[in-house]
């Protein structure tokens, strides 16, 4: 009994965790940069003093170019032979739903740029849905969050309970609903950027971040929340429904049962002696059935069965 007990609030708790871990990770691949990532193939610089590696090394004169010369630095005509895809390389990017940062080869700082300038003008309408619809998703999930908070710690009145938990779990279902949408439609953007985007910001390969497993996290969590809430209210209202029907078949069973037995028993003597005394007329008979009817039907427990009985037939207790 104590674990039957218990199991309602077990379910509210798993509700509440599912919930607040969903809003963790959904603010978190929010602001994070890393939805998707891969590699850039871009032109090698030429090798210099600041640049070492990954780039185009040219022979220098043996003085530097600082010496005497009989012609210009300007005009040296530099040979590489370094042909094919040995002439560009290959620079790690990730991109978010606001920035897409890339690896400067020529330093150590990464190189940023918004996300929504890079991207096609016939698809930002779309990103600036899927921010949008990502900001509710959270906003909705924190409702969620602070309607089961309040329901666990109001126990004072299971009506007032219920309604929160109803509610709580109507937003989770709007959030889950929301967030889903979402990240199919930045998906369909980032796809799109990919092909029409800037060239020397399209990439060579690329893959999904951990940001964007975070997001259909958060998604599975907040949908898993909902569940838990619904199944709560369903087992609440059935419970209710239960509890109220017995109580109502232990209060009224006993009366219920010694008033129909009087009902029979009254008309069983009432048709003996109907059958040997004859009605003095017919309408006589039709109001006293249609007296006798009236009073069963409104079941009064004031007015005694006899007293309609008496009127006819005399007094006859049950």
């Amino acid at each position: 009994m104590e674990l039957l007990r218990n199991l309602p609030w077990r379910r509210a708790v798993l509700a509440v965790v599912l919930n607040l871990l969903a809003l963790s990770l959904s603010t978190t691949a929010l602001l994070g940069s890393y939805w998707c990532v891969g590699t850039q193939k871009v032109p090698k610089p030429l090798c210099g003093k600041s640049q070492t590696t990954k780039c185009i090394g040219v022979p220098m004169p043996p003085d530097g170019g600082t010496g005497n010369s009989s012609f210009p630095t300007q005009d040296v005509v530099h040979y590489s032979w370094e042909t094919g895809d040995d002439r560009f390389a290959f620079r790690y990017f990730h991109t978010g739903m606001w920035v897409s940062c890339e690896e400067n080869i020529e330093g150590s700082d990464e190189k940023c740029r918004s996300f929504i300038e890079l991207s096609p003008p016939a698809e930002r309408g779309i990103l600036w849905l899927s921010l949008g619809s990502e900001m509710v998703y959270i906003s909705l999930l924190f409702i969620s969050l602070i309607l089961l908070l309040v329901e666990m710690m109001y126990r004072g009145n299971p009506v007032c309970g219920l309604k929160l938990n109803a509610f709580a779990a109507v937003s989770s279902v709007l959030s889950g609903l929301l967030g889903m949408v979402a990240h199919m439609m930045y998906t369909q953007v980032f796809q799109a950027t990919v092909n029409l985007g800037p060239e020397d910001w399209r990439p060579h390969s690329w893959d999904y971040g951990w940001a964007f497993y975070m997001a259909w996290a958060s998604f599975t969590c907040c949908m898993a929340s909902a569940v838990t809430t619904l199944n709560t209210y369903t087992k609440t209202v059935l419970e209710f429904k239960r509890n109220h029907q017995k109580s109502c078949d232990g209060s009224f069973s006993a009366e219920e049962s010694q008033h129909h037995q009087c009902l029979m028993q009254s008309q069983f003597h009432h048709r003996e002696q109907f059958q040997e005394k004859p009605l003095s007329s017919v309408s006589e008979g039709v109001d006293f059935y249609s007296e006798l009817q009236q009073k069963v039907l409104q079941r009064e427990p004031d007015v005694e069965l006899n007293e309609v009985l008496g009127k006819s037939v005399g007094e006859d207790p049950c």
